[in-house]
């Protein structure tokens, strides 16, 4: 393969912190890189250098002659007095873009919905983002360098830009290099990926997935190699205190099954117990939101416009929804009817009495008073002690196992990152023990290291959960169950992800031939069962509830029957008690599963 571009012995420094170290890479014709780090470790940097938008004080950078780079930084160069035309195209005559297939494809994809003659300072960020991703992506560029496209980008966009750039070049040709947070992403476009960590940058094979096994696994190694070390230390001080050779035997590694492997190793760089905080207590009712339409403005004097029409959803103690749909498509309307901050014009909200919501906002509302003050200051505002999985601990402590330094808490809020931000923020919301916790796109600003620390925490969260977030991993990971709004409606996609993108794509095609717009709910046909919506969502609390069960009957079964063979033999009376408990563990685990399945079949009539 024909190497494009490459850097040798890079050496850059900042004020504060030597960012690369005689780094050493080179970018082939076929590569398909993804960059991860934590942040702050250089990953733009390093496409900047590489770009040759940044010169490095020390080594060189090398472009082979007529390779044409393109660079899409995390901000923008737009003139927001220009036109979204003038923005993406320029002065090319329209015959020219109009003409080519690539270029409508690129404009369909990502900026159909976005005003061609409307000016870039009136855009919201999700649309900006698009337009300079349109002005990139028209362009015929050797390498495109990319740093974090999917930020402001809803579900639907970053998928038609994963099988744009899987389709742009042919095997063997062109190079991509991409930073972004997005795991789901960096598996379905990336073939190899950097790690940028302590001034270095180190290669793997395959794409995320594979990436943490093999970084896992390296780990590992590492410490068998430190532990032989310490190992042969330890013979040499017996020789010298004993006079003679101590015995000892060789160490053993043999990697076992991926699952295996992972579940062995503690977390990599930052540990995290924020297991099983107390929450408040719930009820039997949590939040129903019965045939709902909400919005803005007066019904009354006809200035209403509505955004959620005949919504219903019943959630309950323990469920674990996502809530998905495109920018725009109303989910924050629908977080504010949830938690009781607007009213409904038509429907109405039942909220339980022992409902205390926890908030993560999007955009920090919650930090707004706080900016002046240290993390210290606001923390002091919180009680002292915290049990932790039975031990007690400090909300100072908690903050470290998120990342924090003990330096950093006498830190300005004003002066934290992004990522830091969020990280207190959220931690702050758990801090207040709610037992309703309604999360609106946590993972912005996180690194990967990071997002994987906020899905432990999210994994033993005991209390009810509602999920917005535009990151496919994350909504999969968490969650159990994914709600949609398309067209105003809310609907139940039991098929995840993938049901609700190929919805959103009948929707669009729908609204393009001026063909009515579908129903949120299931056709006609489908609701000959003569249930209502709210029979229906009360059967998919009822399977979400016996799956769970069954689940833990499962385990408990599994365990008496373990137990069976700890029994003295001649203990006959234990043995038949035994045998009684597993007995009755059965029928109650197949009357579970009987009612499961008469659930699951009323709602599939």
């Amino acid at each position: 393969m024909a190497i494009l571009l490459g850097c040798d012995s890079v050496q850059l420094e900042f004020a504060t912190k030597r960012v690369f170290d005689a780094v050493t890479l080179g970018v082939n014709e076929g590569d398909r890189i993804g960059i991860v780090g934590r942040n702050g470790d250089g990953k733009s940097t390093l496409l900047s250098v590489l770009a040759g938008a940044l010169v490095p004080d020390e080594g060189r950078v090398t472009h082979r002659r007529d390779v044409r780079v393109g660079l899409l930084g995390q901000k923008d160069d737009l003139d927001d007095a220009a036109t979204v035309h003038a923005a993406v195209v320029g002065d090319a005559p329209e015959y020219e873009w109009a003409s080519s297939p690539r270029v409508r494809q690129v404009l369909d994809g990502l900026i159909a919905d976005v005003p061609w003659e409307g000016k870039v300072g009136e855009l919201s960020g999700g649309q900006r983002r698009r337009v300079d991703l349109a002005r990139l992506l028209i362009g015929t560029y050797d390498v495109l360098m990319l740093d974090e496209p999917t930020n402001h980008l809803d579900m639907r966009t970053i998928n038609w830009l994963a099988a744009h750039l899987k389709a742009r070049w042919t095997d063997g040709s062109g190079a991509l290099l991409v930073v972004t947070h997005d795991r789901w992403f960096l598996d379905e476009v990336c073939t190899s990926m950097w790690e940028v960590h302590d001034g270095r940058v180190d290669p793997f094979e395959g794409g995320y997935s594979a990436y943490i096994l093999q970084r896992v696994e390296r780990d590992r190694l590492a410490q068998v190699a430190e532990d032989r070390r310490r190992n042969m230390a330890r013979k040499e001080l017996a020789w010298l205190s004993r006079g003679a050779q101590a015995r000892s035997t060789k160490p053993k590694f043999r990697v076992e099954a991926a699952r295996a492997l992972i579940a062995d190793v503690p977390p990599v760089r930052n540990e995290l117990e924020l297991k099983r905080l107390a929450v408040a207590r719930l009820g039997k009712q949590v939040i129903d939101v019965l045939d709902v339409t909400a919005g803005y403005g007066d019904a009354s004097t006809g200035s209403f416009t509505p955004v959620v029409r005949d919504a219903t959803w019943l959630i309950g103690a323990g469920d674990r929804f996502g809530l998905l749909g495109e920018n725009g498509a109303g989910k924050s309307t629908m977080l504010s009817v949830i938690q009781g901050k607007l009213a409904p014009a038509a429907g109405r909200v039942k909220i339980g009495q022992t409902v205390r919501f926890g908030v993560l906002s999007q955009q920090l509302d919650e930090l707004a008073p706080h900016m002046d003050e240290t993390i210290r200051e606001v923390l002091s505002r919180y009680k002292r002690v915290y049990v932790v999985d039975g031990k007690e601990t400090s909300p100072e402590k908690l903050l470290e196992r998120l990342g924090f330094t003990t330096k950093q808490l006498w830190s300005r809020i004003g002066d934290l990152s992004g990522g830091q931000r969020r990280r207190l923020s959220l931690l702050l919301t758990i801090l207040d023990e709610p037992n309703v916790l309604i999360l609106d796109e946590p993972g912005n600003d996180l690194d990967t290291d990071m997002l994987a620390i906020v899905e432990d925490l999210l994994d033993s969260w005991p209390g009810t959960l509602i999920l917005v977030t535009h990151d496919r991993y994350l909504m999969e990971r968490v969650t159990d169950h994914q709600y949609a709004l398309i067209d105003g409606h809310l609907r139940h996609v039991a098929g995840g992800v993938d049901e609700y993108l190929r919805l959103v794509e009948q929707a669009s095609a729908s609204r393009s031939d001026d063909a009515p717009r579908p129903s949120a709910e299931e056709p006609a046909a489908k609701r000959d069962d003569g249930l209502t919506n709210a029979e229906r969502q009360r059967l998919r609390r009822e399977v979400s509830s016996l799956e769970r069960k069954i689940e833990s009957r499962r385990a408990k079964l599994e365990e008496l029957k373990g137990a069976m063979g700890s029994i003295d033999p001649t203990d006959y009376a234990g043995l038949i008690a035994q045998q009684q408990a597993i007995d009755e563990a059965a029928v109650e685990l197949d009357e579970l599963e009987t009612a499961w399945l008469e659930a699951s079949e009323r709602l599939e009539v």
